[in-house]
C-alpha cells in the first residue's frame, strides 16, 4: 500500500547519524561563549539582537533570557522571515512588543527588511544569533548581511554569536551569478555552501564590500565533519517548513521546486522531504532513476495540505518521499535537477516554471534553460565543477573552524 502522508500523520522520522559509534559532544554556541568570556563587549551598552526561537543555549534557554538574566541591558529585538517566535509564514511581519519582557520587536520581514536609523539608535551594540541550515535560499542571511549593511551607516558594531551549519560542510550545486542577486541569494556562493552563519556574514561583509565593524563568536568544541546529533545541542525548527533534520538535508535541492508547479509539501509535517502534483506517476520516475546515492525514495501520497504551498491546497496528490541514508554521499541538489529533468522528459509541459522564483533560487536562467532543452543531469552537474572549485579555494579565508 502506497502510505498516504499529511499534517497529521504519526512518522517517525529517523535521524541518520554519520557513524553508529558517533559519541555526543557539548558545543557551546555563540551566546554561551560570548556570556561567559567576552562579555566585556556588552559592559555598559544598550544592547539588541536579532533572533528568534532558534537562539538558544545547549540547555534550550533563549538569548533574551539569558542575556537579561546576565544583566545585560538589552533595548531591542529585531526578528527575521518567520518573526521572533518563528511560527509566522506570511509576508508583511509588522512591528510588535514582545509579551513577556516589553521589549520592542522590530520586524525585519515587513516594511523594511533592514534596521532604520531610527530603530539603530535604541542601541550601542547589535547581537546576531540564528540558525541557518546551510542553504543560499535560506533568507536568514541575507537579513544578516542588510543589518550589517545599516549597522555601518549608523556606524553600530556588530556581533555574530556563531552556530553550527547542521548540515554539514559539503558544497553542492550552481554559484549565484550577482546578475540575479535577490533577498533569497545575495551570495556569490554554491546552494549548498558549507559555511555557518558567521562565516558568511564575514564573507559578504568583505566581497559585498560592507565594511562594518564586525566580530564573529565562534561556537566552542564543534568541528565541520561533525553531525548535528554529536553536537549536544537542541534542535529548534528554525522556521514553520523545517520541522526537523531531515527537512534541512534536502533543502538544498528541494528549494529549486519553489519555482515550479511540484509541491514540496508546505504545510505538512514532512516539508522538504516529498515531491507531489497531480500528474505525477512516482513509481514510474523512482525506476527512471534508479538507485540515487545516500537517499531512498519511494511512492506516496500527499496529503491535503492547509495551509499548504498554494499549489495543490486540499487536493490529495501522488508524491515521492525522500529519506537521506548516508548523509556522507548524498547530493540535494543533483537529486533535484534529476528529477526535473525526469519529470520534463516524461510530461513535457505539465511542469511549469515560475521563470523569477526558480532563477533566483538556482543562481542564474542557465538551469532552467538546460532543463527545458532536454539537456542530461549529468552534463548540468560537471557545468558546476569550475565554480565549486573557485569556491572551495576562496571560502577558506572565512573559515572559523
Amino acid at each position: 500500500m502506497v502510505p498516504r502522508l499529511g499534517a497529521f500523520a504519526a512518522l517517525a522520522i529517523g535521524m541518520v547519524m554519520t557513524s553508529a559509534a558517533a559519541q555526543q559532544t557539548s558545543v557551546q554556541p555563540g551566546i554561551e561563549v560570548l556570556l561567559a568570556d567576552r562579555q566585556d563587549l556588552l559592559h555598559n551598552k544598550r544592547v539588541g539582537i536579532l533572533t528568534n526561537l532558534s537562539g538558544v543555549d545547549r540547555a534550550g534557554v533563549g538569548d533574551v533570557d539569558r542575556l537579561r538574566a546576565a544583566g545585560v541591558r538589552l533595548t531591542a529585538i529585531f526578528s527575521p522571515e518567520h518573526g521572533f517566535r518563528g511560527n509566522l509564514n506570511r509576508e508583511g511581519i509588522i512591528n510588535s512588543v514582545d509579551a513577556a519582557t516589553g521589549l520592542p520587536i522590530f520586524s525585519l520581514y515587513g516594511q523594511t527588511r533592514a534596521p532604520t536609523s531610527e530603530m539603530l539608535d535604541t542601541l550601542d551594540v547589535l547581537l546576531v544569533d540564528l540558525q541557518d541550515i546551510g542553504a543560499r535560499p535560506y533568507t536568514y542571511i541575507s537579513t544578516t548581511l542588510l543589518t550589517l549593511r545599516a549597522a555601518a551607516a549608523a556606524k553600530k558594531p556588530v556581533i555574530v554569536l556563531d552556530r553550527p551549519n547542521p548540515i554539514g560542510d559539503q558544497i553542492q550545486g550552481p554559484m549565484l551569478d550577482s546578475a540575479f542577486s535577490s533577498f533569497v541569494g545575495m551570495l556569490s556562493i554554491p546552494l549548498r555552501h558549507g559555511l555557518t552563519l558567521g562565516e558568511m556574514a564575514l564573507l559578504g561583509n568583505d566581497t559585498l564590500a560592507i565594511h562594518a565593524d564586525l566580530k564573529v563568536i565562534a561556537a566552542q568544541g564543534w568541528q565541520r565533519g561533525m553531525s548535528f546529533e554529536a553536537t549536544g545541542l537542541p534542535w529548534v525548527a528554525p522556521s514553520p517548513n523545517i520541522p526537523d533534520l531531515e527537512s534541512a538535508m534536502h533543502y538544498p535541492g528541494l528549494v529549486l521546486f519553489e519555482g515550479t508547479n511540484v509541491s514540496v509539501g508546505r504545510g505538512t509535517s514532512i516539508a522538504f522531504q516529498v515531491v507531489g502534483a497531480p500528474w505525477l506517476k512516482p513509481g514510474a520516475l523512482i525506476a527512471r532513476l534508479g538507485a540515487v546515492p545516500g537517499v531512498t525514495l519511494s511512492a506516496a501520497v500527499l496529503a491535503p495540505q492547509a495551509p499548504g504551498d498554494g499549489k495543490y491546497d486540499g487536493q490529495e496528490i501522488p508524491a515521492i518521499r525522500l529519506h537521506v541514508t548516508d548523509r556522507a554521499v548524498y547530493d540535494p541538489v543533483r537529486l533535484a535537477v534529476a528529477l526535473l529533468c525526469a519529470m520534463k522528459a516524461d510530461y513535457g509541459d505539465a511542469l511549469t516554471f515560475d521563470a523569477k522564483a526558480f532563477d533566483e533560487r538556482a543562481g542564474s536562467d542557465r538551469l532552467r534553460s538546460a532543463v527545458e532543452s532536454g539537456e542530461k543531469p549529468e552534463r548540468i552537474w560537471q557545468t558546476w565543477a569550475a565554480g565549486l572549485g573557485r569556491f572551495a579555494k576562496e571560502r577558506r579565508r572565512y573559515l572559523l573552524y
